[in-house]
């Protein structure tokens, strides 16, 4: 009989693009998940959030920046086989507000602004690659370009 420890799901992930003079914000992870890779600010959904809810609270939390204006961008299906994780990721686009960048949060080391084509290296992966191949890629790269 296995116990709930044992039992395997998925989890909800959130990823926001904070958008500002034609660029968007990016942080280098500190965490064991994805550790000295480069994503845009993010977290788990927590118990009652919306997607908006926690794209707000993510952004403030790791960055300090307050953001409005937070919308749908995409949706990816992440498997990390080397940790047994997976995660559904909810990628959202939303405008900067207020607040001057910097790490706030034990998983971000570093903070930077960035376009598509110049994205810092390494990128978090699976995520990055499968929100390259998504549908939702053709009006995520319109709404980042503005």
């Amino acid at each position: 009989m296995s116990s709930l420890a044992d039992f395997r799901h998925a989890r909800v992930g959130i990823a926001t693009f904070i958008l500002k003079d034609g660029r968007f914000l990016m942080g280098q992870r500190a965490g064991k998940h994805g550790q000295a890779t480069w994503s845009v600010p993010g977290g788990h959904l927590e118990f009652g959030e919306t997607p908006a809810q926690a794209g707000i609270r993510e952004a403030l939390e790791e960055t300090g920046v307050h953001i409005a204006n937070v919308r749908f961008g995409a949706i990816t299906n992440d498997l990390f086989p080397e940790s047994n994780r997976h995660y559904v990721s909810i990628w959202l686009l939303a405008d900067w507000q207020s607040g001057e960048p910097r790490p706030t949060d034990k998983e971000i080391t570093s903070l930077g602004w960035y376009t598509l084509d110049s994205l810092p290296a390494p990128l978090f992966e699976p995520c990055w690659t499968n929100l390259r191949a998504s549908p939702f890629m053709p009006e995520l790269v319109r709404q980042l370009n503005g």
